[in-house]
């Protein structure tokens, strides 16, 4: 039996989660200089990495807000956050901070890797129901 309440909160924060990923997506291109200290040296071309990030961020985001996209979306979603854990890995291992960019003390880029990241992960499979 569905619930209002329940569609209510999932529909708010489905909304909630596109905007951010769509947000963050652009801001790939707004500002390429913060997301690339953050990709691992041993990656090939780190510029096409940052764009593909981007534009994968926004898709999913957007995609959340079309039913019949909502789940692959969010999928996709998981997909990415995983694909991003060897960057928050590589931030702690650099000693948390970037030349000239962000530097967090060690146990803010360990609680984004283990607990925020993770949060993110429930919030978009919380999401992804009709």
């Amino acid at each position: 039996m569905r619930n209002e309440w329940t569609d209510s909160k999932r529909y708010i924060a489905r909304n909630l989660l596109a905007a951010f990923f769509a947000l963050a997506g652009l801001n790939h291109f707004v500002m390429p200089e913060f997301y690339l200290p953050l990709i691992p040296d041993y990656l090939p071309f780190p510029d096409r990495i940052n764009v593909m990030a981007g534009v994968a961020e926004v898709v999913l985001g957007v995609g959340l807000l079309i039913a019949p996209l909502r789940q692959w979306a969010a999928w996709g979603i998981v997909a990415l956050l995983v694909a991003f854990i060897p960057s928050h890995v590589y931030f702690i291992q650099i000693g948390s901070c970037v030349a000239g960019g962000l530097c967090v003390p060690p146990w803010v880029a360990w609680v984004r890797l283990l607990v925020i990241h993770p949060l993110l992960i429930g919030w978009a499979w919380y999401v992804r129901k009709r």
